[in-house]
């Protein structure tokens, strides 16, 4: 990629920021401090009088919830917002609208669902726990007084948690862009003071005499994908209990996974979560349902056998069953079941689908 602008090699870049969004355990707190000062004076700010830390973002917005006017005014805009659109407006420049999507596509991109997509999980698990969306009334329910009060309420505490979210600062969870920046080289010293914070720190919120940041996690799980995953525990958990628990990245809730060790048929198929069933499904495993609910074979032909599976109130899950032409090292061949898209009608155009050609073109040589 030619550009004019000079920063680390992007599989470097990608590399060091997966392990900064991934760290866990305490920070250095001296550091993460002088780092934030840095922001501060390279933003034209006098340096914040106080530094509070504390376990988790769920303690630091409870705290701000309960005591937000002690903290002077929000100063995100000038300190990160202003670094940010700096950074990005010379990439762009310097490199295009097609040099910089390639940029992103190297790096930030490479990280978004590992990084930036556990930010947006943290985001929706703060509202839910300081104001959960009511549960849905009857049209005579919703139009009396009492309840249009108590939703209205409810409407105002919300919107005042978003806010408050979103004043934060992601810390480490803000790996995606800092790869992209070091790439691109279009740092200046407040980006380099925040990208020192961010490998120190949490979420942090900058006010203009009080700056409250947030400890990284204690614990963090993920499948080989790189999604939030543990069948046994929280996938996500901090020093104060606050956590988020998740199987192959799909949010359960914190009972959920215990429920997984006496799945039945019969229960899967009863669950009104379609996302619930799908992840019961998962944990179950497709051949052990098909064989246990008595499934019938949809097509069968020379490239497997098609299955579909009816689930209430959701897309059926259509799979092809094949075997492995290679032996194992026991003599034996391993049966695979792949998931095809529902409208799929023989084996062989699912076999296809996954190679992703249509069926008159597939025509193997030799399978494998």
């Amino acid at each position: 990629m030619s550009t004019q602008l000079t920063g680390r090699p992007a599989d470097a870049s990608v590399a060091h920021w997966r392990a900064v969004a991934a760290a866990t355990g305490p920070a250095d707190r001296a550091t993460a401090e002088q780092a934030v000062r840095t922001a501060y004076r390279a933003a034209g700010l006098a340096e914040p009088t106080e530094f509070r830390w504390y376990p988790s973002p769920l303690a630091a917005v409870t705290e701000l919830l309960d005591h937000r006017e002690e903290f002077g005014r929000s100063v995100r805009e000038q300190v990160r917002t202003a670094a940010w659109e700096r950074a990005r407006t010379a990439a762009f420049t310097a490199l295009g609208p097609t040099g910089w999507a390639e940029l992103w596509g190297a790096t930030g991109a490479e990280l978004a669902a590992t990084a930036a997509l556990p930010a947006e999980r943290v985001r929706a698990a703060l509202l839910d726990h300081f104001a959960p969306e009511p549960e849905p009334l009857g049209w005579e329910e919703s139009r009396l007084p009492a309840n249009k009060e108590l939703r209205r309420v409810a409407g105002e505490t919300r919107a005042k948690v978003r806010l408050t979210v979103l004043d934060a600062v992601a810390g480490q969870h803000d790996a995606a862009w800092f790869a992209a920046f070091d790439t691109a080289g279009t740092g200046d010293e407040t980006l380099a003071a925040l990208a020192g914070v961010a490998r120190q720190a949490g979420w942090w919120w900058p006010f203009e005499n009080t700056v409250l940041l947030s400890e990284r996690p204690v614990a963090l799980h993920r499948d080989e994908a790189g999604r939030l995953d543990r069948a046994d525990g929280p996938a996500l958990a901090y020093a104060d209990g606050f956590a988020l628990y998740a199987w192959r990245g799909m949010p359960v809730p914190a009972n959920f996974l215990d429920r997984l060790t006496d799945l039945t048929v019969e229960r899967i198929r009863t669950e009104e979560n379609a996302e619930l069933r799908r992840v019961m499904l998962e944990h179950f495993s497709y051949e052990r349902y098909l064989a246990e609910s008595g499934a019938e074979p949809l097509h069968r032909d020379a490239t497997g056998v098609l299955w579909r599976i009816q689930l209430p109130d959701d897309e059926p899950v259509v799979m092809v069953e094949v075997v492995n032409s290679t032996a194992e090292p026991d003599g034996t061949f391993r049966t695979y079941y792949l998931r095809v898209p529902p409208h799929i009608r023989t084996a062989r155009a699912g076999v296809a689908w996954t190679f992703g050609v249509e069926e008159d073109e597939y025509r193997p040589q030799r399978e494998t």
